[in-house]
């Protein structure tokens, strides 16, 4: 043990012979603690927000997504679908094709994107685990639609007199119009539709989608039967998604391009990632507020300690050791209020995770426990406190010594 270390030891664990002291001591010591519980808390919500937030993308995207490199469409060769049959680590894949319709129900109209999916599609992600009302069925003229777009329409589940009429329009004759069509068999192949199941996931999505079967709607977009717009694929556990997509690039060239779930919904994770960082620098710039105490206090107690540092530097203690005596001090207090206030912060992440105290509407308000926050917040109460001390500490100089 060096000397430095075994004075300062002593020196946070005596008290002054002054009470106003103390208790500056024992303040910024509660503040370290208050302070990195507080960052602790906040990390350990945000993460739990952000898994019960992408836990929405888990279970409408797949894990690998082959896409078109260019336009909206491309084809796909019975040849091609052995091959990704047989590919090692892809459990299951499934075709989409995916457009623009306009829907009219009565005297309600509106905008969505129609995907037609195969009978793998369910298997390849968790979509009918989303199933809010009725059942997953999208045979023949059946589909399941968003809640949004269920309550925006009017529509009701197994509606047979009055379904749900899907327009697309046809090669050559234009886009999607928010206007409602006026030549419709012209301009629009029509599909009534009747709503089998609702799904809800999360409100844009919930506005957005509609799914039917993927032959019909291949009929319906005037696409022949290799034409998609998209392949998902389920992989099994523990296989390296970096050589599958290299596996399904070798089959389809440049015609597509494979994405991951975060490249699926890249702004979701941008905008996520953004907010976790400005949280973090928000309680850290609060941290280094706080913090200010530890100069204050280490100050007090160099004064406090004056006639000890004479003493000291009468036995042949140098002015760098008695620096590095009320540094080690600052960072042996410092430490010791983060890894209390870690603790404090686990115990009340604890118990929600065990008794929800908190809530958000009907369900418990999500949180988690990670080791990376543990160590961030400890590193950083470590750095800020090496800096503090830094600043504190280098206030002892010969002058300042000769003269006590």
């Amino acid at each position: 043990m060096s000397f430095p270390f075994y004075i300062a030891k002593r020196y946070v664990r005596s008290k002054s012979t002054q009470n106003a002291v103390n208790v500056i001591n024992f303040i910024t010591f509660l503040v370290i603690v208050i302070g990195s519980a507080a960052l602790f808390i906040v990390l350990s919500g945000f993460a739990g927000l952000k898994t019960f937030s992408l836990s929405f993308t888990n279970a409408f995207d797949p894990d690998l997504k082959a896409v078109p490199a260019t336009g909206k469409f491309f084809s796909i060769s019975p040849e091609q679908e052995q091959q990704l049959s047989e590919l090692n680590g892809v459990a299951i894949f499934s075709k989409e094709i995916e457009q623009k319709v306009y829907l009219r129900h009565r005297e309600m109209a509106g905008i969505a994107s129609i995907k037609g999916v195969d009978a793998n599609y369910s298997k390849t992600t968790g979509i009918d685990s989303t199933i809010y009302f009725g059942e997953w069925n999208i045979h023949e003229q059946r589909g399941v639609a968003g809640i949004g777009i269920v309550n925006s329409l009017g529509v009701t589940v197994n509606q047979v007199r009055n379904p749900l009429l899907v327009l697309a329009p046809k090669p050559g004759k234009g886009s999607i119009s928010i206007q409602s069509p006026t030549d419709a068999k012209e301009l629009y192949n029509e599909l009534p539709l009747i709503i089998s199941g609702v799904f809800q996931v999360e409100e844009e999505l919930d506005k957005k989608y509609m799914f039917i079967g993927l032959e019909l709607a291949q009929a319906l977009l005037e696409k022949n039967n290799s034409q998609v717009s998209g392949i998902n694929f389920k992989l099994n556990a523990e296989v390296d998604p970096v050589s599958i997509r290299s596996s399904i690039n070798a089959i389809f060239g440049d015609a597509v391009i494979v994405k991951n779930r975060e490249e699926l919904n890249g702004t979701l994770y941008r905008m996520l990632n953004t907010e976790q960082v400005a949280t973090y620098l928000i309680f850290t710039l609060v941290l280094i507020i706080a913090l200010f105490n530890v100069v204050g206090a280490i100050i007090m107690m160099i004064l406090d300690k004056q006639q000890n540092s004479k003493t000291l530097y009468n036995l042949g203690v140098t002015v760098k050791e008695l620096r590095r005596i009320y540094f080690v001090q600052g960072i042996l207090v410092t430490t010791a209020g983060g890894i209390i206030g870690v603790l404090l912060g686990s115990l009340l992440i604890g118990s929600q995770l065990l008794f929800g105290w908190v809530k958000i509407g009907p369900i418990d308000y999500p949180v988690e426990l990670n080791l990376i926050n543990v160590l961030i917040v400890l590193a950083t109460i470590v750095v800020l406190g090496i800096i503090a001390s830094k600043i504190a500490s280098s206030r002892i100089n010969k002058k300042l010594v000769s003269a006590l």
